[in-house]
């Protein structure tokens, strides 16, 4: 099983973080392919930057699908996920719904807790694009400047836990996702240290992945997720323009 950690920001080592995260839980034979968008931005934190993001990582996609089983957009945010669907024929999993939904299996009710404010609309809207908006107790950000953001965890780390336990006894959080893909692997350093269940997003992506392709759903030829109708393209990546066109090697005859 190959499955694709789509990063769609242009920092390498976030994308080395996520797979180390992740190699840990990911079952004997799945193969994970790390992706790092060759263009943009550090990290995504706007809904403009998420913008670009999602459709650097729908170019990614387009490029390396036809070799893989599945596909991870691996920044929390989702950005480009429902559209990725649409067009790929893989299941395509969002970093962020993975852990929600996760943490509704685990608790009634859910916070986010992540490293910086500027997250804090994108991440709200996320919640509200996958429909959890009631089983969400809030998003909890730290308002501090940090060094790195590959070593933003450690830096934070005591900080982000006491936020955590702030969602417990002040927002009744049943469970807490650690937001960001910065924030990788923490979720199993520090979980004796929060009274509650704590989700790490790439981990539940990872195993949601290697459930859905064990599964085997077959693509959608009706509803909303359709591969849509082959339109012409302009000054689209070689790969991406065959997709939309209906050129490659996936295309109904």
């Amino acid at each position: 099983m190959r499955v694709l950690v789509v990063n769609p920001n242009t920092t390498a080592a976030v994308t080395d973080l996520l797979v180390a995260a992740a190699a840990p839980v990911a079952a004997t034979g799945t193969e994970l392919v790390p992706l790092t968008a060759p263009r943009g931005v550090p990290y995504l934190a706007t809904r403009a930057e998420a913008q670009i993001g999602g459709a650097i990582a729908i170019e990614m996609l387009a490029e390396h699908h036809a070799s893989a089983d599945a596909a991870i957009i691996a920044a929390f945010g989702d950005p480009g996920l429902f559209g990725a669907r649409e067009l790929f024929d893989i299941p395509v999993i969002g970093m962020s719904e993975a852990a929600m939904l996760t943490a509704c299996m685990l608790g009634r009710r859910f916070a986010i807790v992540t490293f910086a404010t500027t997250l804090g609309t994108w991440y709200r809207e996320c919640v509200e694009m996958h429909g959890l908006r009631e089983r969400c107790c809030g998003v909890r950000a730290l308002d501090q400047s940090f060094r790195s953001l590959a070593d933003v965890q450690e830096e934070k780390e005591d900080l982000l836990v006491s936020l955590a336990n702030q969602a417990v006894t002040d927002d009744e959080a049943d469970v807490v996702v650690l937001g960001g893909a910065p924030l990788a692997g923490l979720a199993s350093r520090v979980r004796n240290r929060v009274p509650v269940p704590l989700v790490d997003p790439i981990a539940s992506a990872v195993k949601q992945a290697e459930a859905l392709v064990t599964l085997a759903p077959r693509k959608a030829i009706a509803g909303t997720f359709r591969r849509p109708a082959a339109k012409p393209t302009l000054g689209l990546s070689e790969k991406l323009a065959a997709r939309i066109e209906h050129r490659d090697s996936d295309s109904p005859s």
